[in-house]
């Protein structure tokens, strides 16, 4: 079991640098690959009030003019010991990890992300739960009752969340629950500014259930296809001749073998959402990493949306490690692989 621990937690530091360079590569070198110059990389930092010559001036502090592997020598420096950026009027510097300087704001992009963190784990560990919760129970339940009423509804009901975009049931419900029925807080709301634990919640129920019934449904199809292909095998056949109840025949040995593709998708949908639930902190107005990329693409601010990029893959690699230990855990065959 250590020596799978230890495995894992060296390809996660491998993916993670791996990450970082194709990360660079893709905002610094494929552009030059296909024609940008110097200045236009350089007006992604300045936004788009500079003139020519700021923007050459800024091309030439950036660095943008050297060799690519200079340049990349500098962004990964900078994660690991930081880096010094000239403003014109005076050197600024961004602290390790930096993940960039935005000369719009002048300030550096950690922490601006990390004050926008909490938002975005609030809504992403809510709805996570829900979805998690909900989408393995009806999946379960619709594989025990295969085509019944209930079977048929809950698959109804989840083609209608795996279709209906977030935008669309997030406004739905902001106008009928906010507005018309005045049950939840309107939109804009930020959760972290809440007195207690249960305006908190309130002010993030609609969020969670907007985002929970779209994977939700996609985890109940998937947990019933599961089930519908476990509950067949002979293993459950024997156990059933063994005289164990159906509830330890379900959980224990259906369950539990239909549980390794749920956890592998699990993965990467929360480390998705913790780099950024983009529509629904868009759709309800929640100053989270989501919004915050919105708003530097708006204002073609590029370190911060670099930043984003950076943080969201972190967090999809920390989540597909606790999913690989986890797969430990429910399935003790792979820590020998």
């Amino acid at each position: 079991m250590i020596i799978y621990i230890v495995r894992r937690l060296i390809a996660a530091v491998l993916l993670l640098f791996v990450v970082t360079a194709v990360t660079f590569l893709i905002f610094f070198g494929v552009p030059r690959l296909g024609g940008a110059s110097a200045e236009d990389l350089a007006s992604r930092y300045v936004g788009k009030t500079a003139g020519e010559e700021q923007i050459k001036i800024a091309a030439d502090r950036l660095g943008f003019t050297d060799p690519l592997y200079e340049q990349y020598g500098r962004f990964a420096k900078g994660l690991v010991a930081g880096a010094d950026f000239d403003t014109g009027l005076d050197i600024e510097h961004c602290p390790a990890p930096c993940f960039g300087y935005s000369f719009i704001t002048q300030n550096p992009v950690l922490p601006d992300l990390l004050d926008r963190l909490p938002v975005t784990i609030s809504l992403a560990s809510g709805a996570a739960l829900l979805w998690v919760v909900g989408g393995v129970a009806t999946g379960v339940l619709s594989a025990l009752k295969r085509g019944s009423f209930f079977d048929r509804a809950a698959m109804g009901v989840a083609l209608a969340g795996v279709s209906l975009p977030i935008f669309f049931t997030g406004l739905l419900a902001l106008s009928i629950f906010s507005y018309t029925l005045e049950w939840t807080p309107p939109g804009g709301t930020n959760p972290m500014e809440q007195d207690n634990p249960w305006d908190w919640a309130s002010a993030l129920i609609l969020p969670w259930i907007t985002l929970a019934l779209l994977y939700a449904a996609q985890y109940a199809r998937l947990t019933r296809a599961g089930m519908l292909e476990t509950m067949g095998e002979d293993y459950i056949r024997t156990a059933r001749a063994k005289g164990l109840r159906e509830r330890t025949v379900v959980v224990k040995h259906g369950l539990r073998s239909a549980l390794t593709p749920i956890l592998t998708i699990f993965g990467l949908d929360l480390g998705l959402l913790l780099g950024g639930a983009i529509l629904t902190e868009t759709t309800f107005s929640l100053p989270g990493i989501g919004q915050y990329a919105v708003i530097a693409i708006i204002n073609q601010d590029l370190p911060k949306v670099l930043g984003v990029t950076l943080v969201g893959a972190f967090f999809i690699i920390l989540a597909n490690l606790i999913v690989d230990l986890m797969y430990a855990v429910v399935d003790p065959r792979v820590r020998t692989a």
